[in-house]
């Protein structure tokens, strides 16, 4: 089953220039929600699919019982499976559209829980620096860990840089 919710902030920031935005990631949203569908079918795994629109981005959620582990598969060790299947949702999303998705796929809530534990480690780092005066430079992350960690770098009062080449690309904390 496919259920969409859309906010307050996504239809105000279509009105304020972004017309088709919002309908052209509510698509986005459809497409990956019906690829990922069968995917769950062909996996024969049970889980439902939410969509929501946040930002300039389309956020696609697949959600099962919480006494269901089955979806863990489907993140795999430390979200390296969830990131490789958010990939092929965007591959099949291009493949209808013409055009690059920043699609962010989350799957049994292990993402919202990873942005929880990524803000916090950003917040800390950002005290002992400010505290210590010198920079931190932080454990490797995938794109999306570094932009939330800089996100609360950024929200404590201090900037934040990427260093590095993937896979070991790294946030580093900066003092003032």
């Amino acid at each position: 089953m496919t259920e969409g919710t859309i906010s307050a902030v996504d239809t105000e920031a279509d009105a304020e220039g972004g017309k088709g935005t919002l309908a052209r990631l509510e698509q986005e949203g459809d497409i990956a929600a019906d690829y990922l569908e069968g995917l769950l079918d062909i996996a024969d795994l049970d889980g439902d699919i939410d969509m929501d629109v946040e930002g300039d981005r389309a956020l696609v959620s697949i959600v099962g019982d919480g006494a269901d582990r089955s979806l863990q598969r489907l993140v795999g060790h430390d979200g390296e499976v969830l990131e490789a299947l958010q990939e092929l949702t965007r591959l099949a999303v291009h493949r209808e559209t013409g055009e690059r998705s920043r699609l962010m796929l989350d799957i049994a809530g292990f993402r919202a829980r990873k942005r929880t534990e990524l803000a916090t480690l950003g917040a800390e780092a950002a005290e002992r620096v400010k505290s210590s005066g010198e920079q931190e430079k932080l454990r490797p992350m995938t794109p999306f860990e570094r932009k939330v960690v800089h996100d609360a770098v950024a929200a404590a009062g201090l900037r934040s840089e990427s260093e590095g080449e993937e896979p070991e690309r790294c946030v580093v904390v900066l003092p003032r």
